[in-house]
């Protein structure tokens, strides 16, 4: 019984522990100037090799992209499997009923709000972007050794594999973020440092200190060219709608660059404003708006067709996905290899690298709720949402396209095989649907500046969230960066994403490439920060007072059933328990202050009093 006893109060030493650990620290202010400094310079010297050499940058991209998708490939794919995993065992088991803030705390958002900038932040203009485009082509084009395209099963393979890059996987990775830095800020009261998740790995004296440093630039240059990244697709997408309603026959990169100039301004403007002014009101815009438009596409669009594409969709995901999360280079041959860099590896880099400021914003509007209701509401609602936006968007292309080729009218195609694959432009494919409803010309074009609107405000929302993350980063997790930071790291996503742009080339497909090559290879190396980062969640919750609560309540009912059966053998016995007293978070804080009082009174009696002389 010794034993059980010493194992109990060892416990209980654990809770008193962490009890003491939630009280808050005393955060230092202001900018840190080693961080701002040497992110900001690795930015302005990407920016001047950019606008000086866009084609030595898009040059060398292309070889360090070679490098990372042949030799790390692999960990992007098991990556991404082990950070959906683990945030679904965190949530189903002891830690879900943990709360993220204080115990008893209520959220600080109604759930609509909280969905929609959640939703909005998190991957809105990528849906626009790709929400008609990606399923189309692989419907044309499937996946190399799957099936044949233009076919039934392309079909569901098509979606299967848009659900795959776009719901649950992404999702998981944001999640962690914002688990980690809710749960460290709200329920420990760290500061709002993503180096400060790291706590429990490297302790406080390195993560204060150049570990922290160099973990906070690799957060911020993530998210510099995953934001960058973002605004590229906008500007190319908004280039293609003002080419669809006739504005302009064409668009060049001087005009892209205007359009990032405008869009970086809006942004800037927004982010300076605050979360509840700015992003929550534009959000909550922007979902209007996106609704609208998916409602007219589904009534207008093929109506029947898009609703028998949800379930096999769902199906078709749920039958793959052992397949499509395992899928690498080493199962094909360069085709496969080529894919995997153009779509699954670009897409787990994009994620990760939006993970940074999406999972810090998620995190500050989601105090208050358990990890069970965080998680829960972080995969499943957005995924929710994103299987009708792809069913409504892609599916109803797929119909469109499906109907033109049974009827041999290919002049009603959205799209055609060309030289072996499909001569889909994913700036205008969108606005071709649009344009091929059964409505006025005059509907078509109204629904087209709308869908302009839709994509400014979704890169807004996004950009905006990326600002002040970035902002408070190199400001010691400042809850509101000054808005120079803001400002400066506003700008700097602008000019960065026109370099991007420019070193893919003046064609967009091209510039497209650009956009992922760079990303792509920016993220590197923090996968490898995401997963010690599992880690470092893992052992925190590990600690928390109400799971050491659940534990020594477990070891107290299983002493005292084996000392009732020790004492009454087969008999009846009552259960013995052992009282604990339990330090509370309060009591703990006046126990600590009145102990250094004490401290600093015995230390004023025992200096000896100053000599005269």
């Amino acid at each position: 019984m010794k034993q059980n006893d010493d194992s109990i109060q060892e416990l209980v030493g654990k809770l008193r522990t962490a009890r003491l650990q939630q009280i808050p620290k005393t955060r230092s202010s202001g900018t840190d100037y080693w961080v701002f400094g040497l992110a900001g310079a690795l930015a302005v010297a990407f920016i001047i090799w950019g606008f000086a050499s866009p084609e030595g940058l898009g040059d060398t991209a292309g070889a360090a992209l070679d490098w990372v998708i042949t030799n790390t490939g692999w960990l992007f794919v098991i990556a991404a499997s082990v950070f959906t995993v683990f945030v679904l065992v965190v949530a189903a088991g002891r830690f879900g009923r943990i709360p993220l803030g204080k115990d008893g705390e209520k959220p600080q958002f109604k759930t609509v709000s909280w969905i929609s900038m959640m939703f909005a932040t998190g991957m809105g203009i990528g849906l626009v972007f790709y929400g008609v485009g990606e399923p189309l082509f692989f419907y044309m084009s499937p996946p190399p050794g799957t099936v044949e395209g233009q076919t039934d099963a392309a079909l569901s393979t098509a979606m299967g594999t848009t659900l795959f890059h776009w719901t649950l996987f992404p999702w998981a990775m944001y999640a962690i973020v914002g688990l980690g830095m809710a749960y460290g800020s709200f329920r420990l009261g760290r500061s709002q440092l993503f180096s400060s998740m790291f706590t429990p790995i490297f302790g406080e004296r390195i993560v204060n200190g150049w570990g922290g440093r160099v973990i906070n630039i690799l957060a911020i240059i993530a998210t510099l060219f995953g934001s960058a990244c973002s605004l590229g697709l906008g500007a190319l997408q908004i280039g293609g709608g003002i080419q669809s309603t006739g504005i302009m026959d064409q668009v060049g990169s001087v005009t892209l660059v205007v359009i990032i100039a405008v869009l970086t301004a809006m942004f800037v403007a927004s982010a300076v404003s605050g979360i509840e002014r700015g992003i929550q009101w534009l959000s909550n815009i922007n979902m209007v708006l996106a609704v609208v438009l998916a409602l007219i596409v589904f009534i207008g669009g093929p109506t029947l067709f898009i609703l028998n594409v949800i379930p096999n969709a769902v199906g078709s995901f749920i039958g793959d996905l052992p397949q499509m999360a395992s899928r690498t280079a080493a199962t094909g041959d360069d085709a496969l290899a080529s894919w995997l860099s153009s779509w699954t590896v670009f897409y787990w880099a994009w994620w990760v690298s939006w993970t940074p400021f999406v999972g810090l914003f998620i995190a500050r509007i989601s105090r208050g709720r358990s990890i069970r209701q965080f998680v829960t509401g972080v995969l499943l609602v957005p995924s929710a949402v994103t299987l009708l936006w792809f069913s409504i968007f892609g599916g109803g292309a797929i119909g469109i396209q499906e109907r033109a080729e049974r009827s041999g009218d290919m002049g009603q195609a959205l799209a055609n095989i060309v030289d072996g694959a499909p001569d889909i432009n994913f700036d205008l494919i969108l606005f071709d649907m649009l344009g091929s409803l059964p409505v006025p010309e005059w509907v078509a074009v109204v629904l087209m500046v709308v869908t302009v609107v839709l994509i400014a405000i979704f890169f807004v929302t996004g950009a905006d969230s990326a600002s002040i993350v970035m902002g408070a980063l190199s400001e010691n997790g400042a809850e509101e960066p000054s808005k120079k930071a803001v400002i400066f790291w506003g700008v700097s996503t602008g000019a960065v994403a026109a370099v991007m742009l420019l070193a893919g080339g003046s064609d967009p497909a091209a510039a497209l490439n650009g956009l992922k090559n760079i990303t792509i290879v920016s993220a590197l190396p923090f996968v490898l920060v995401m997963l010690l980062l599992c880690i470092g969640i893992w052992k925190d919750l590990s600690r928390d007072p109400l799971v050491l609560q659940g534990r020594v309540a477990r070891e107290l009912l299983e002493q005292s059933v084996a000392e009732g059966v020790d004492r009454h053998d087969s008999g009846h016995f009552s259960l013995v328990t052992t009282e604990i007293t339990v330090v509370t978070t309060e009591a703990a804080r006046q126990d600590a202050e009145e102990k250094a009082e004490r401290k600093r009174l015995e230390d004023v009696e025992d200096t000896p009093p100053a000599s005269n002389t």
